[in-house]
């Protein structure tokens, strides 16, 4: 049984492109999803750095076409993941602003603060958002929230969802648990249908999204949510669809103006946005139109696409999808006919011919339509987190078993994946196998650690090696025991011990793939509490310049000043001007009480 924690919780969606959080409402028996400041219940995944100040969500999403280089978006396809990956490399070519390598092949993003070059790695970025999210709560509840669950995508590797639970560290956020997004979705659509299922029932989620695609086959009977298998792409979803479009209507540009707008970051981001309202609109209508005025060197943009061609252009990802998906039932081997529902999540699962070639492969079943696609991830995340906490009332008492998306094990000899915990292994799980030494006199085991189907080890996902020494130098065949063990987040330990010898040693996956060490994470989140206390000053600057303004107005206007009078206010708005460009808001509020004293004198 968890342990339950105490204080507030909260259920965050970190999406690649927007994310969303929620919270039990106990009075209500139900999940609230928190609007932030303008009202949404989504917000934009962006962070953007200017001159004076850092932007969070839309913020930084409107300011995006005007500082491209230093506005950040699609974090989350970095988290985990080595700057030499094939995927990094092409993202990298498409994103405006720039990723470089870091220590051990970690990607960090480049990007001017303050004139100054800052160097962020993903989790960092990601932080913000969740900090942003936590703001967003704090504000609606009234209270600070300090615990959460967190969703990822269920194809999440070890070190993706590692690298997820230290993004939430540095937000300053006690990570209850990691749970996948179409696990979290299937709870929301349980919990609404609950009195309409009758025994068991088989669900199936469909999760398209901004940047990641996921499938889930889950049964559910009475409070038990079970997950019988998972697939996905973390690489597949609506930004693909979008950069399709801005290729396609770069090549038109191309070729109507004879320019290149490639290597020009301000006008791919307004491309970009106009591509992103065009896919939207084609959800609905049968063509659109993308207008982007003085696109490139004064050049008015102006053309149409037709559904037809969207279609065409992304074909290869929806079918794709469709692959996916006879994936997962063939891995959980079930017959489609006797999945009950089909649900979809994410906004990318609105696109009419995704659902058109979804239903022709569940041979014409109707597709669940009724939970919001873009907050059911959040609504089931935060049931979870009512369920890990203490104080919630009226909690629905469910249980809920995940699988491990991704076949573990480690490396024999010749290259051979020995596989200790198979894909799609309920968790939490610890396995043990008995192997033997394959040399005479040997004294020592390198255990070297991969995730992935692939029957070569090294053509799967390394995360780390240690090694099992002082064994006992006997002939060939001296049996030792391998170890995994993954906790409920499902991040795994490895372990290995020899029994004649009492030889033993493990490995939790940490910074050699990718983790952040300790003190790495104490010193981020040191940054990041600097960032928020540079945020706060700059607020208290904005509002003093504006308490300035509206003093000069009223006394320009409400006074008759002699010239004297008016040369002293204005050495003083001056003086107070430049304090607070100082960053010397105490002097400057001094000030401030002066003019305000002289004016009504």
């Amino acid at each position: 049984m968890a342990r339950k924690h105490e204080g507030r919780a909260v259920g965050i969606d970190l999406g690649t492109t927007y994310s969303c959080v929620a919270v039990w409402q106990e009075q209500h028996s139900r999940v609230e999803i928190i609007h932030n400041d303008q009202g949404n219940n989504t917000t934009p995944s962006f962070v953007a750095f200017t001159d004076n100040e850092r932007l969070i969500g839309n913020a930084a999403k409107n300011q995006a076409a005007t500082n491209p280089q230093n506005t950040v978006f699609d974090a989350k396809r970095l988290i985990g993941r080595k700057f030499s990956d094939p995927l990094v490399q092409s993202d990298s070519m498409l994103w405006p602003f720039k990723v470089i390598a870091g220590d051990n092949d970690k990607p960090m993003i480049s990007l001017k603060y303050k004139g100054q070059e800052k160097h962020l790695c993903a989790e960092e970025i990601s932080s913000m958002i969740l900090s942003k999210m936590r703001d967003i709560a704090e504000e609606y509840l009234g209270s600070p929230v300090k615990n959460a669950v967190i969703t990822v995508p269920a194809y999440f590797n070890n070190s993706q969802r590692k690298a997820t639970v230290d993004a939430g560290s540095i937000a300053g956020l006690n990570v209850l648990r990691i749970i996948n997004e179409p696990t979290a979705a299937a709870i929301a659509y349980g919990l609404d249908k609950k009195n309409d299922f009758d025994g068991e029932r088989n669900i199936f989620v469909f999760d398209l999204g901004g940047g990641t695609f996921d499938v889930s086959l889950l049964t559910i009977k009475g409070d038990v949510f079970k997950v019988k298998a998972t697939g996905g792409n973390t690489h597949l979803g609506g930004e693909d669809f979008d950069n399709r479009m801005v290729n396609h209507f770069a090549d038109d540009f191309k070729r109507k103006h004879r320019k290149d707008i490639s290597g020009n970051p301000r006008a791919l981001r307004r491309l970009r946005t106009a591509c992103e309202k065009a896919k939207r609109a084609l959800s609905f209508s049968v063509v659109t139109t993308v207008e982007v005025d003085s696109l490139y060197e004064g050049i008015d943009f102006y053309s149409s696409i037709t559904r037809a061609k969207f279609e065409e252009i992304n074909m290869d990802f929806f079918k794709e999808c469709v692959r996916i998906v006879e994936n997962c039932l063939n891995d959980a081997k079930m017959n489609k006919s006797l999945v009950h529902d089909v649900v979809l999540v994410g906004g990318s699962s609105r696109i009419p011919k995704v659902q058109r070639l979804l239903e022709d492969f569940f041979d014409g079943k109707d597709l669940c339509k009724s939970i919001n696609p873009d907050e059911a991830v959040a609504y089931g995340a935060a049931v979870q987190a009512a369920i890990l906490s203490e104080g919630f009332k009226n909690v629905p008492n469910l249980m809920l078993q995940d699988v491990t998306p991704l076949s573990l094990g480690w490396m024999l000899e010749h290259n051979v994946m020995a596989v200790v915990i198979p894909r799609n292994t309920p968790i939490p799980v610890m396995k043990t196998e008995e192997f033997y030494t394959a040399l005479d006199h040997q004294s020592s085991v390198l255990i070297d650690v991969y995730e992935g189907e692939r029957t070569r080890a090294s053509d799967n996902h390394f995360l780390g090696s240690f090694c099992l020494c002082g064994l006992p130098r006997y002939a060939a065949g001296l049996p030792f025991n391998v170890c995994f063990n993954i906790d409920q987040n499902g991040i795994l330990t490895v372990s290995a011990n020899e029994i004649l010898s009492g030889s033993k040693n493990e490995i939790v996956i940490t910074k050699d793939n990718g983790r952040l060490s300790t003190k790495e994470i104490e010193e981020m989140i040191q940054e990041a509490e600097n960032y928020r206390v540079e945020d706060k000053k700059f607020l208290r600057k904005a509002e003093l310049m504006n308490e300035l303004d509206d003093c000069v107005y009223r006394m320009k206007n409400d006074l008759n000043l002699s010239s004297e009078e008016y040369q002293q206010i204005n050495s003083l708005v001056t003086m107070a001007t430049h304090l607070l460009d100082a960053d010397d808001s105490q002097t400057g509020i001094d000030v401030l009480k002066k003019i305000q004293r002289n004016g009504e004198e």
